[in-house]
């Protein structure tokens, strides 16, 4: 076990029997530590059920081709806890020695105390980003907004709201206005907010929070719009229009995720002149998220000629765009479509799995490597078949796949493979074939 292993696993253990959320532990450690959060580049906030993490890959590639430096925390990681921290002077992820130090010394400062895992290694992800140079912070909640731990910073430039729908129940509440109403939590008095399209519930509550606040509001339709026409992006808000690239990320919904990345920008000061954005947004990255793999070893196992998409997205709202860019697959190119999928058993399979009626032939169901709470395969298989799909629980990946190359070769045509239901299976195949994020 290395080092870095060792020390997450102890503050792991740290972890309360009951997570009571509350940002008292926090704001203890904090002080503990020197308050890091108050030494800290501009911030810009991202909260939101769906598109966090392409939202804020985008305003990242945007700044960057613009020679901003960006710090950027988002979680969870997909092979290498590094992931979750980079850090704005050289743009890339933190290295083992400094994430090791700042590990150690919120350890120490943290005296053995109860804490949640998601708390501590984000004092550790502040310390860090209060002690490198950067321009902005992009900074990404990791549940909820109101009692989420990255929800110390008093006055971000901007807060960003992307797709909210059904997610983490438990802790949110059971009603998308409940839901709303902690995403709404980072909004602060009179720091301007942006919102992706959003449902009528949803944006009310969004609104209300806002007005209470004082802090303007930017939405989606509104204030601002963004589609596609003719293979290009159409940004336009009162200010005109912007004739722009698609992103490099895939996916119709990558179109409403930069048109929020470039309004929050916007909102922020930072957005730079069109052919600079033209450039950020053909050189987004954000693994995991309709990533298609054309070579690597896992790859090789697959039958020849698959075409191979793996996706993190773990929600119903999620399906719904991976399920919705798969049939313009089939329409485009037909082919047998296969699903490899795992899900923790915090989420909604039933509901996930349903978007996928009448779309694919077939569902393995497989366990994941890098963590405990995921479904066992058998009792997953038996939620995707009462969501109506054809299911079969598998004890292994590899076991997964050779069953799909079995299908193939009675099929006689090379087969559409999509993993998905959980960012840790699209994470350890990732890891299987080579590719962990840089």
């Amino acid at each position: 076990m290395d080092q870095i292993t060792a020390i997450l696993d102890r503050l792991l253990a740290l972890h309360p029997r009951q997570i009571d959320l509350s940002l008292d532990r926090m704001h203890r450690l904090l002080a503990a530590l020197g308050n890091p959060e108050r030494r800290l580049p501009p911030v810009i906030h991202v909260a939101g059920t769906n598109g966090k993490g392409s939202v804020t890959a985008t305003m990242r590639a945007i700044l960057e081709a613009s020679g901003k430096r960006c710090h950027v925390y988002t979680s969870p990681h997909l092979v290498a806890f590094n992931e979750r921290i980079r850090l704005g002077e050289h743009g890339k992820l933190v290295d083992d020695p400094r994430l090791m130090a700042a590990l150690d010394r919120c350890e120490e400062a943290n005296g053995g105390n109860e804490i949640t895992f998601f708390e501590i290694t984000t004092a550790a992800a502040l310390l860090l980003f209060s002690e490198e140079p950067a321009d902005v912070l992009l900074l990404e909640v990791g549940l909820g907004g109101r009692l989420d731990a990255t929800n110390v910073i008093d006055r971000p430039l901007v807060s960003v709201i992307t797709s909210i729908s059904y997610d983490h129940e438990k802790f949110l509440g059971n009603t998308l206005s409940e839901i709303a109403g902690e995403k709404a939590g980072i909004i602060k008095p009179g720091c301007p907010v942006v919102s992706a399209p959003q449902e009528d519930e949803v944006q009310a509550v969004l609104d209300r929070v806002a007005a209470r606040n004082r802090a303007p509001i930017a939405r989606f339709g509104q204030e601002y719009t963004a589609s596609e026409d003719q293979g290009r992006l159409c940004y336009q808000d009162d200010d005109g229009l912007y004739d722009l690239p698609l992103s490099s990320l895939t996916g119709g919904h990558q179109i409403i995720n930069a048109g929020l990345a470039i309004a929050a920008l916007k909102t922020a000061c930072l957005l730079p002149d069109e052919a600079t954005i033209a450039k950020g947004l053909k050189h987004v990255v954000w693994p995991g998220r309709l990533q298609v793999l054309t070579h690597g070893p896992f790859v090789e196992q697959c039958p020849e000629g698959a075409e191979i998409w793996v996706d993190g997205g773990h929600n119903p709202g999620a399906a719904l765009r991976v399920a919705a860019f798969m049939g313009e697959q089939e329409e485009r190119h037909p082919r047998p479509l296969y699903m490899i999928s795992a899900m923790l058993t915090t989420k909604d399979p039933i509901g996930f799995y349903r978007a996928f009626h009448g779309l694919v032939r077939h569902v393995a169901t497989v366990p994941v490597k890098s963590t405990n709470a995921a479904h066992d395969p058998f009792e997953l298989a038996d939620f995707a078949r009462t969501a109506g799909l054809e299911a079969t629980p598998f004890d292994s990946l590899q076991a997964a796949v050779a069953d799909i190359s079995r299908c193939a070769a009675r099929d006689g045509e090379p087969p559409r493979i999509l993993v998905c239901g959980s960012l840790y299976l699209a994470g350890d195949v990732l890891a299987a074939n080579g590719m962990a994020p840089k």
